[in-house]
């Protein structure tokens, strides 16, 4: 972030009892050097942990501790008054329960209830605690709401184990608020279609081939493209996601609509993401009626290929940029390397999915995209989220460099 690149905009920094508040102080130094205004408010746990006055010397402005102090106005209504964000880092799972089901029993939690800004959390807990389904429940009740909660990070805890539960890293948190603040619009006038989700290719009427593809990487592009000022087209295999806000989605179930929908669209399109998750074969003749067990031997299953949409698109390109996915279990580079080539991709996002914490049904992954100009870039693992945006800063900067069309697979 460049300095200053805050200033005129104003943060509450809400810090809760987790041995992690020390980490706020560094926080809230950066945000100042960044030109914010920052309002601190601590619940009487985290006091425990950091005196006031620390956060008061380094703001410049009192903290708040008490619904009640004497002599105050209503601190839970003007201290997020003309806010442009809250900040709860770190947020404890205790408070986690509070915000989602809108208890109000101390300044902070109260103030969640009458703010209307948007809201950023970053919680830090036990790793056992974060893993729990009560406190899983509540991230997802506060993301359903438009939250940002920012997953925790693994590594060395208080308790001695080593787990999911660390405060997200400074950088990330201050990203977060970057991207809330100062949206990028680099994608402005882009036209993008993104290809998420399985497909199902029918044994019968009640039975299908598929995979365990969720659509959530397919779903977190389209979502930061529009966030970035794109049009986004999404085409969407069965998943279980709410569709993105500002996003076109259209539904499909099989290879063949796929490709039915995405060559419709191809045209309007100025990139092109297929992240989806295409079968590669499908049932020769799927049954008409639903195969009954029965007692002889079981039938015998024959599969045919399924029409190469990635080879499809390239052969037919005009001026669009191309970003194929490669989901693999081994020789994840190589395997990569040859499909960017043979299908005449300009990038290629290559993951591991055996690897983890990351790849199908996963909210986080991590990713190496190569380039068919021979540029390599390595992600670690991280929410999909943040990926979705890398992978997109990563075709920007490829648009950039490299504005020539390639040669389509079907030329050579």
């Amino acid at each position: 972030m460049t300095p200053g690149a805050l200033t005129g905009k104003r943060v509450v920094l809400g810090v809760t009892g987790s041995i992690a508040a020390y980490k706020a102080v560094s926080l809230l130094r950066a945000l100042t050097k960044q030109g914010a205004s920052v309002s601190v408010v601590m619940t009487k746990a985290a006091t425990k942990f950091v005196t006031p006055m620390t956060f008061e010397v380094l703001s410049g402005q009192p903290v708040t501790t008490d619904l009640f102090e004497a002599h105050q106005e209503m601190k839970h209504l003007s201290i997020p008054e003309g806010a442009n964000a809250i900040v709860i880092a770190p947020a404890t799972a205790n408070f986690l329960a509070k915000s989602a089901v809108g208890l109000a029993d101390d300044v902070l939690s109260t103030m969640l209830l009458t703010s209307r800004c948007p809201l950023i959390v970053a919680p830090a807990m036990d790793g056992d605690m974060w893993t729990h389904p009560t406190v899983q429940d509540h991230v997802q009740t506060l993301r359903s709401r438009g939250a940002i909660v920012l997953d925790p990070e693994e590594g060395p805890l208080a308790s001695g184990q080593i787990a999911q539960g660390r405060l997200a890293a400074e950088t990330r948190i201050l990203e977060s608020i970057e991207n809330l603040l100062l949206p990028l619009s680099d994608l402005r006038g882009q036209r993008i279609l993104v290809s998420a989700g399985p497909t199902q290719e029918a044994l019968d009427p009640v039975r299908y081939l598929s995979n365990r593809s969720s659509g959530k990487m397919g779903y977190a592009i389209a979502e930061a493209a529009r966030a970035r000022g794109a049009d986004v087209v999404l085409v969407s295999g069965p998943t279980a996601l709410t569709p993105p806000p500002g996003v076109r989605v259209i539904p499909i179930i099989t290879a063949s609509d796929m490709a039915e929908a995405l060559s419709a669209h191809f045209d309007w399109s100025s990139i092109v993401v297929m992240a989806a998750a295409v079968a590669d074969f499908r049932p020769k003749a799927p049954a008409a009626q639903k195969l009954k067990k029965g007692t002889g031997a079981a039938p015998a299953l024959e599969l045919e290929r399924v029409p190469d949409i990635l080879a499809m698109l390239s052969a037919k390109r005009a001026s669009q940029i191309l970003v194929g996915f490669a989901a693999e279990t081994q020789h994840l580079v190589e395997q990569a390397a040859q499909k960017l080539a043979a299908k005449g991709l300009d990038l290629i996002v290559a993951n591991d999915v055996t690897q983890a914490g990351a790849g199908f049904g996963s909210d986080r992954n991590a990713a190496i995209i190569l380039s068919r100009t021979g540029i390599r870039q390595t992600f670690s693992l991280r929410p999909k989220t943040q990926l979705a945006h890398d992978i997109l800063t990563t075709i920007v900067e490829f648009a950039k460099k490299e504005p020539r069309k390639p040669t389509p697979a079907s030329a050579r």
